[in-house]
């Protein structure tokens, strides 16, 4: 355990000990504090990523300094983000600081400029927006609200937007989302339950139909009819 503390000089070994120990650390923290760590990088998510690469860092370049240390801070750090989520979702005052009311930016194809500048954002960065949503004309849009996660939520006019089936009272089928029964040759066997099939029938359907074995698909799915669709290694 020579690795978690500060040396003069650390072995190959250790190095490659405190890189793996580091790294396991570093899974289990983002584990412990969630998707929404990874997928949204709010106020607090943006600290912890902030403060987290740095402390870890440092132990995994320098050999004078200990990696015991920076772990018990990471653990510290985490403790104190799970507590800021945890007040975030019952404290009203709390999550409204962290994460305020969307500003909107756009009002019936009108740029509200004092909007932009407390969002602190250009005209410049607003055109690549609409460009991005290709949205060519301002006036189309109804209302865009600049989100606290710094993206823009557009809305056109009811006008400029595309007709749906609803709209033209149209009767259409229910959704059904096709269930991935097969990935990369191996069946997912959690979902050909919920299928009602068995591997059996799964293995005969594939022999009889595309002439072919589960082992040489690549992805596999099936429909509320059993309708089978493959894609083959290539």
């Amino acid at each position: 355990m020579d690795f978690f503390n500060g040396q003069e000089s650390l072995t190959a070994i250790q190095w490659i000990l405190r890189a793996i120990v580091s790294f396991f650390f570093l899974l289990f923290a983002t584990k412990i504090m969630g998707q929404r760590s990874i997928s949204q990088l709010r106020l607090l998510d943006f600290i912890m990523a902030l403060s987290l690469g740095n402390i870890i860092a440092h132990p995994l370049s320098d050999e004078q300094l200990g990696l015991k240390g920076s772990m018990i801070t990471m653990t510290v750090l985490v403790i104190l983000y799970i507590i800021g989520v945890f007040l975030s979702l019952k404290w009203y005052r709390f999550r409204n600081w962290l994460n305020p009311s969307p500003i909107p930016i756009i009002k019936n194809g009108q740029i509200i400029y004092k909007s932009l500048a407390k969002a602190r954002i250009s005209i410049d960065f607003l055109l690549s927006e609409l460009r991005k949503e290709k949205i060519e004309d301002i006036q189309k849009v109804s209302l865009a609200l600049w989100e606290p996660d710094g993206t823009i939520s557009f809305f056109l006019n009811p006008q400029h937007q595309a007709l749906t089936p609803a709209d033209m009272q149209l009767v259409t089928k229910p959704f059904a989302f096709p269930r991935t029964i097969i990935k990369e040759g191996k069946i997912d066997f959690n979902e050909l339950n919920q299928t009602g099939k068995d591997e059996m029938w799964l293995k005969n359907r594939v022999k009889i139909t595309y002439n072919t074995d589960v082992n040489d698909i690549l992805l596999a799915t099936m429909d509320h009819n059993d309708n089978l669709k493959i894609f083959l290694y290539k």
